[in-house]
């Protein structure tokens, strides 16, 4: 049919103008950006799978961080272990010769000095050895305080790796009498220590160690001979030590503006300020006496034959437990170093997996862009002689 209002053929070729514009725009945009996927619309199925593989990605990629910084906490342990058995096997020679009988009591006091000095530094690594500001090495690491640490090495949850470090620590059990408990009274916690009593087992209690938890945090005081002076001459009573310790290592800046924590007459006590909801029997400071893994060592010394070998076997004792953390540490650290190469490994084959995906491909878009371009100029070229069309009915009318 000839017609000239309606032009048929112009809106055929405008139809087509307007698709390969929308298609050329696309190519262009992926050329620009190097994405083949640049809006939900390019395609839906591919942004959601690509979507996904970029949360795998990146969690793996900080699988692989978390993995390295738990190899370097463990080789900082593993690094502190090994001064200890340094130290144990000094000791151990100190303790033959101790046993030999040519050495006088004079001598076995010099040993003696020596011997216990090495022991007081084995306990001072345990409760100073620290990895980003936290004690690794006293039993109180981990998310539960109780000296695990769980590894995050993976990009979903549940994918941990877990470790006990050791205590360092040469902590005895409590003497008998050694009692405290805790309660809450007025919404108030209360940690009761007035019940350590060590009037006739004063030796017991020496290098006992105590530990308090509240909101998240340990603290430890271990029990000094000097403590025990005091007790036994009516200067400080023991529980009061513990508790003013304990209290001032407790009081900390970050809970000042909640809390606050004292100690009367061998009582801690953590009172909620103005404001701030009355503690519950779930958030009562927790206090127990920690056990530390060298505690075989704990009543040691040279100063005469028999004291010495039974240190001997004392000794022997604690490296055995040493080595067998240190082993323990030795396989976590390539445990953990396989772990790490595996998640890069997967890390790489999803990031390729995502490339395949969304990235642009040049070497398609290009001939893709050429197309459009052609069927552009021929679509223009097509309009142009539509619109002239009409006009051949003019000849019609002369």
């Amino acid at each position: 049919m000839t017609a000239i209002n309606t032009n048929t053929g112009s809106l055929y070729a405008q139809q087509a103008m307007n698709t390969n514009s929308r298609s050329l725009a696309s190519v262009m945009q992926q050329l620009s950006t190097g994405k083949r996927i640049n809006n939900a619309v390019d395609d839906v199925a591919g942004m959601a799978i690509s979507t996904r593989l970029t949360s795998q990605i990146r969690g793996l990629n900080q699988a692989v961080r978390n993995a390295n910084d738990g190899i370097s906490l463990v080789q900082t342990a593993e690094g502190a272990t090994e001064q200890v058995t340094n130290m144990l096997q000094r000791m151990r020679e100190l303790a033959v010769q101790s046993s030999n009988d040519t050495n006088n009591d004079r001598d076995r006091g010099f040993l003696d000095l020596e011997f216990q000095q090495l022991k007081a530094e084995i306990d001072r690594i345990g409760q100073n050895t620290q990895w980003n500001g936290a004690n690794i090495l006293d039993g109180t690491g981990g998310n539960k305080l109780d000296g695990v640490y769980a590894f995050q090495v993976g990009a979903n949850s549940n994918q941990t790796i877990e470790i006990e470090l050791p205590n360092m620590q040469t902590g005895p059990a409590a003497p008998t009498g050694f009692n405290f408990d805790t309660g809450i009274t007025n919404g108030a916690a209360d940690v009761n220590f007035t019940d350590l009593d060590v009037g006739t087992v004063a030796a017991d209690s020496l290098g006992v160690v105590v530990q308090a938890t509240f909101a998240g945090k340990a603290v430890q005081y271990k029990i000094t001979a000097d403590d025990i002076a005091a007790d036994a001459a009516g200067t400080k009573d023991l529980s009061e030590t513990v508790a003013d310790a304990l209290a001032a290592r407790l009081d900390v800046p970050l809970w000042n503006e909640n809390y606050d924590v004292t100690s009367v007459s061998g009582v801690l006590t953590v009172t909620p300020k103005t404001g701030v909801a009355d503690l519950s029997a779930a958030t009562v400071p927790d206090a127990k006496v920690v056990v530390g893994d060298l505690d075989a060592i704990a009543k040691s010394h040279v100063t005469t034959g028999a004291d010495a070998y039974e240190a001997l076997q004392s000794i022997d004792s604690a490296l055995q437990i040493v080595n067998a953390k240190r082993s323990n540490m030795g396989a976590i650290i390539s445990r953990l170093q396989f772990a790490s190469d595996n998640l890069f490994s997967v890390m790489t084959k999803a990031t390729e997996s995502r490339s395949r995906i969304e990235d642009t491909d040049y070497s398609q878009a290009t001939t893709e862009l050429a197309k459009r371009n052609i069927i552009q100029q021929a679509s223009q070229a097509m309009l142009a002689q539509a619109n002239q069309a009409p006009q051949l009915v003019l000849q019609l009318l002369k």
